[in-house]
């Protein structure tokens, strides 16, 4: 970005060396392309220090996301080392059957 600075500044050297008439055809053009050129150049670098700011903000959320998913696939991994096959010895049954095993029981 600094060697299109020193150009810009180089060609408005130039033009102010060259002793250009403001009151020419030829002097206003050149004068405010330069002017042009300058503020292009303006707006230029603050896009860039703008995108700079961006990517150093997603650079923290991409760390913050990795922080966060080191968490949960952690905790998700102390799940993974269970062994579920030992639910398997326990014996489930539904309510409606447990009630109606009491009933029955009752009689």
């Amino acid at each position: 970005m600094e060697n299109l600075f020193e150009k810009i500044s180089y060609l408005k050297g130039l033009a102010e060396g060259l002793d250009l008439d403001n009151e020419s055809k030829e002097g206003k053009v050149l004068v405010k392309l330069i002017d042009v050129l300058q503020e292009m150049y303006e707006e230029i670098d603050d896009l860039y220090d703008s995108q700079e700011e961006l990517e150093d903000y997603v650079t923290f959320i991409d760390e913050d996301l990795s922080e966060i998913e080191d968490e949960f696939y952690e905790y998700d991994d102390e799940y993974d080392d269970m062994d579920y096959d030992d639910y398997d010895d326990y014996d489930f049954y539904d309510e409606d059957e447990s009630e109606n095993q009491e009933e029955n029981d009752e009689q």
